[in-house]
């Protein structure tokens, strides 16, 4: 070209370089092409307005994708975008390769993007080749797909900062991988270190509570909510000149400072530093982009899950009491797991109370549901029983009138929403310290248990009512037991026996054989039945806490200590008893209740779980089911049943006692062969070792003794 002649038109010379140029508006859906851009795509070499749809069929439907990745990249960082793209034919087939540089604009009122830019073909490397693993080869692609998805699924379980952290340091990028992280946080108007990996301890000192108007890349991405790619100690040099003396001492040579953005608001940003040149490519920049969003996504519900247990810790401090001042001669441990999930409170509850009386009152309850409204129910309803409690009042008469308290409550809500009306399951125990004596009320909850000195554990069936705040107007019987010197009570919510698809039979199962293979004190004893219903767990204001539970659980423990033998504290901070030789069981059976012999004989079953002999078992169950039969048919008076067993394995004595209030003796009669009745005192004289009747003032026991026998040869 000779001096001052006009230069060629754009086209011409773009023509001459076989590039083509393209407009792309996703408002329209259109594409417009030049000839020479129409000729790469497989098109008659003329220009031409293309549908979305017809361009989106000549090219490989990964580099599709991937274009619309990048230029959503080039927008958010002001950049150019690049792409290299595989152009098909009809039948699918890659004809070329080529390479588009564009602008691209948003327009915030369409919605739309306008994009202007270049294609020119290019020479696809051979197969094998080391330049065979560049950004357009599968090779490439495929493990940078598979380590989006690896990260992803890792960020997306991490459930803590710590976790979230562990797992950006751990992450390795297909190509490139940073050999410095740091995550940095905004607190007012100055940067903090979240957490940073590959750097010693106290390295992050100069870059903690750094001023956010500070020139220091990661300060102008949380200042703008844009990336800062730097390629070169130079360009970081040139650009930062002020800061670089901070980062100089690392002996990097590339950085990324990428913000981290959640719902339009950037909450900090992320550096990935390199020790060896990294070019930062439109595709190394997705990569990079793509991290930095689903780390920003993990660290924001890592927050609001560690903001939601602070809540949750809290709550339960304000909720939950402290066991009290030491109770001579008593042990006492309790235990609360929430929930899974959520918040991880609930309705379930414990609590201890002193008494006016001296007595205290021990109390375990569990309101419906596991959300907010239950745990705020729950505070206010033991808030309640506090009161009544305090006030002298005894447990039928408490929980009577914590029932009104609640139907009272959650009535008034039924008028907005029926599935508000809550009712509570309740166990109220008044506890003598002196003498042992328990006078248990019990609303809709699961019965005690005792395990004796011996291990021997029994189910205590209680008389009970309707769970609080069913019916207003509901009574609720008083059940009074006795606990021996070294004989332990555990009370729980149905949390602890339900959970791992067991129900209530089966739960109890369980829990029966933890309580009589332990050999420990009662904190030992509260560890033991959570963590094995639960499994390993990390303790948690009272007790340990699991990290997923199917429901919430409270654990009451109240052990009898035994004539100084126990060397533990108040607390249960000791060895356990030294077991007794005797094992005893109490229950009454009312005129009223004439199914209640059934418990009573299931209760001596369970008394004599280790005789030797089952035959006297049999005997032994059958003389007790005569007796308080005969109490129930020829008087009008309730029975009292006192079973103990005394003496060492192999050579113990069972003695039944049956109390009543009436003065009419039994007698032995000679009942016809068809008769119906009459042969209970000839059976208790057949099977019993010894036997006998004695009046005690208003009323009598008539009581039968039976000896353990190995083989069952002394069976009478």
């Amino acid at each position: 070209m000779r001096t001052g002649e006009p230069l060629p038109a754009v086209g011409e010379v773009l023509a001459a370089l076989a590039t083509g140029l393209w407009h792309w508006n996703t408002a329209t859906g259109l594409v417009t092409v030049d000839s020479e851009a129409a000729r790469l795509l497989g098109l008659p070499p003329e220009q031409a307005t293309l549908s979305q749809a017809q361009v989106r069929s000549r090219l490989h439907p990964v580099d599709w994708n991937e274009i619309s990745g990048v230029i959503q990249l080039a927008v958010a960082e002001g950049t150019l975008g690049e792409a290299r793209v595989r152009i098909m034919d009809e039948r699918g087939r890659v004809i070329r390769v080529g390479r588009s540089r564009f602008h691209a604009s948003f327009d915030r009122d369409k919605r739309s993007y306008e994009v202007t830019g270049s294609l020119q073909e290019v020479t696809e490397p051979a197969p094998g080749t080391s330049a065979g693993r560049t950004a357009v080869t599968g090779d490439w692609r495929r493990s940078r797909e598979a380590f989006l998805l690896d990260a992803g699924r890792a960020l997306a379980e991490a459930r803590s900062t710590a976790e979230v952290l562990r797992v950006a340091a751990g992450l390795s990028m297909p190509g490139f991988s940073p050999d410095g992280l740091a995550v940095f946080g905004v607190t007012g108007d100055r940067l903090t270190i979240i957490g940073h990996h590959g750097h010693q301890p106290g390295d992050e000192g100069p870059f903690t509570h750094m001023a956010l108007e500070t020139d220091y890349p990661a300060a102008e991405v949380v200042r703008t909510g844009r990336a800062v790619y730097l390629s070169s100690p130079e360009k970081y040099k040139d650009r930062y000149p002020v800061t670089w003396p901070l980062a100089a001492p690392f002996n990097r040579q590339s950085w990324a400072f990428l913000p981290l953005t959640v719902a339009g608001r950037t909450m900090g940003a992320w550096m990935a530093a390199f020790t060896y040149p990294v070019a930062f490519t439109p595709d190394e920049r997705s990569v990079l982009t793509t991290v930095a969003r689903m780390l920003a996504q993990a660290l924001s519900r890592a927050e609001a899950t560690e903001s939601a247990r602070e809540l949750t810790d809290g709550l339960q401090r304000s909720m939950l009491p402290k066991l009290g001042p030491e109770i001579p001669g008593m042990s006492v441990a309790a235990r609360y797991v929430p929930t899974g999930g959520g918040l991880q409170v609930g309705g379930d509850w414990y609590d201890m109370i002193p008494l006016p009386s001296g007595r205290f009152a021990l109390v375990i309850g569990d309101v419906q549901g596991h959300d907010v409204r239950a745990a705020g129910l729950m505070g206010q309803l033991r808030i309640a029983l506090r009161a009544y409690a305090s006030e002298g009042h005894r447990p039928d008469a408490v929980l009577s009138r914590a029932s009104r308290f609640l139907h009272g409550m959650t009535l008034g809500s039924l008028d907005d929403d029926p599935s508000e009306l809550r009712f509570a399951t309740c166990l109220y125990v008044e506890v003598d310290p002196t003498t042992g004596l328990l006078d248990i009320a019990r609303a809709g909850h699961p019965d005690p248990a005792i395990r004796m000195s011996d291990g021997t554990v029994l189910s205590r069936p209680t008389a009970g009512g309707l769970p609080l705040g069913i019916d207003p107007d509901a009574d609720y019987p008083t059940t009074r037991i006795t606990l021996e010197p070294g004989e332990t009570m555990l009370i729980c919510t149905d949390g602890l026996i339900e959970t791992g698809g067991h129900d209530l039979e089966t739960g109890w199962k369980r829990i029966r054989t933890i309580l009589e293979d332990h050999d420990g004190d009662l904190e030992e004893l509260a560890d033991g039945l959570v963590q094995a219903v639960h499994g390993p767990s990390s303790h948690h204001t009272t007790g340990p806490l699991a990290d997923r539970r199917e429901d919430d659980i409270a654990v009451l423990l109240l052990r009898r200590l035994g004539d100084g033998r126990d060397g533990g504290s108040a607390h249960g901070h000791g060895t356990a008893a030294v077991p007794l030789t005797i094992r005893r069981t109490m229950l009454s059976v009312a005129q009223a209740e004439p199914e209640r012999v059934a418990v009573a004989r299931q209760q001596l079953r369970e008394l004599l779980h280790d005789w030797a002999c089952d035959d006297q078992v049999d005997s032994a169950v059958l003389l007790l089911s005569e007796t308080l039969t005969n109490v129930l048919v020829h008087t009008d008076a309730d029975a009292l049943v006192l079973a103990e067993v005394r003496g060492e394995p192999g050579g113990r004595r069972l003695r039944v006692e049956v109390t009543d209030s009436s003065d009419d003796l039994p007698h032995k009669r000679r009942p016809g062969e068809l008769a119906s009745s009459g042969r209970g005192l000839l059976l208790i004289e057949l099977l019993a070792q010894a036997w006998g009747v004695d009046p005690r003032g208003e009323g009598k026991s008539t009581w039968f003794e039976l000896y353990e026998s190995v083989d069952g040869s002394d069976v009478a």
